[in-house]
């Protein structure tokens, strides 16, 4: 069965009086004869055409140019005095710790030949250890972390900033120049700001309170009010750029502690998530990894220690949400009413006062009500 269907492939050819050049439908079909080419004798009599010689010319070129190159000799050379830690071919383990402002996990680092190659988590030592198992968790930007080590981008040193402009420096001439400026601001008394992120380790606040101590204006006697005119303070700022200070102030108010609170999984019966996804990204997520599988595995669960059970209330899909029993997904702007909603329905069951939450709909509602009842028989 033939086809007559006709394809266009120029809009010229719309036209009925339209007729193709001659020979432009095989411009680049010819076949290239190079055993003509290379035929012993006169190439005069070939049939070989023009475009076909110049191919060969090239490709000929090409390949002697390549051949001719020679590519760079790498030698390997032998420890002359070889480190006793060391053993070529022979991958050496060091125990560290990661930290990046969000992440916390105590890690083993892989390393060959004083690179590291491999991060995972240490099943010896750290909050994100298992110890029933004796297996050590992290995420997947923990284990991924070891790429930002051979980012060609990476700065390789200091640069100064000035004008627009950025330029390369030494140590000693960064060290000279930030130094020669802290001492000036210190002599006139201005203010010195240290902004980073969230410190949690004793060796950098110990490094940052000699700091304070030592660019602090001194000022004899002890009236404060001279102290605040002349200033002169030193002054820690911590800042990150995913904040947990939202939930500490509220600690703070309803607790008297300014802290992010740690929460063990592997005693709760119920877990209820309202927005959190504290198996990715909130919280101590390494930690809460391995306390939250320990409840997760029916062929390990008993009568003393039964399977939790898992509520998620959440606008998006998370890997949190992925793996609750029971997700409900809500808007981000019904979540405050999720949290007063399941208040007031555990109020009314025991007897407490109510927070008077705005109504959500009745899918959500009969969800919450549901939770707040498995909730109290926990």
């Amino acid at each position: 069965m033939s086809s007559t269907k006709k394809y266009w492939q120029d809009i010229s050819e719309t036209d009925p009086a339209y007729t193709p050049a001659t020979g432009s439908a095989n411009e680049f079909n010819e076949p290239m004869p190079l055993d003509q080419v290379l035929a012993d004798g006169s190439i005069t009599g070939s049939t070989t055409s023009r475009r076909d010689f110049l191919k060969f010319l090239g490709f000929s070129i090409g390949a002697a140019t390549l051949a001719a190159c020679e590519t760079p000799v790498i030698k390997s050379i032998p420890y002359v005095n070889k480190p006793e830690e060391i053993t070529p071919g022979v991958a050496n383990w060091y125990a560290s710790t990661y930290y990046d402002g969000e992440d916390f996990a105590s890690v083993l680092v892989k390393t060959r030949e004083g690179r590291p190659i491999h991060i995972q988590g240490n099943p010896r030592f750290g909050v994100n250890r298992d110890p029933q198992v004796g297996k050590g968790t992290a995420n997947a930007r923990v284990n991924s972390s070891v790429l930002s080590l051979y980012d060609s981008e990476r700065l390789a040193g200091p640069v100064e900033v000035k004008g627009g402009t950025m330029a390369e420096r030494t140590w000693a001439e960064a060290d000279k120049a930030i130094g020669d400026q802290l001492a000036s601001l210190s002599a006139t008394g201005k203010r010195i700001v240290i902004l980073s992120g969230t410190v949690i380790s004793p060796s950098v606040q110990a490094a940052i309170d000699v700091f304070k101590a030592k660019h602090n204006l001194k000022i004899s006697g002890n009236d404060p009010a001279v102290s605040a005119s002349v200033g002169g303070a030193v002054e820690h700022v911590q800042y990150d750029p995913v904040s947990y200070s939202g939930i500490n102030s509220a600690n703070l108010k309803s607790f008297g502690k300014w802290a992010f609170p740690a929460y063990d999984f592997s005693k709760a019966d119920v877990v209820v998530g309202i927005g959190a996804d504290f198996l990715s990204n909130w919280g101590s997520n390494n930690e809460n990894v391995w306390q939250y599988a320990r409840r997760r595995k029916p062929e390990s669960a008993t009568k003393e220690l039964p399977m939790s059970k898992h509520w998620q209330f959440e606008a998006r899909m998370s890997l949190t949400g992925a793996n609750a029993d029971q997700r409900v997904a809500v808007r981000n702007s019904n979540i405050p009413d999720v949290v007063m909603g399941l208040h007031d329905a555990i109020a009314a069951q025991t007897g407490g006062t109510a927070a008077g939450g705005k109504k959500i709909d009745a899918a959500t509602d009969a969800a919450v009500q549901q939770c707040a009842k498995e909730l109290l028989s926990a």
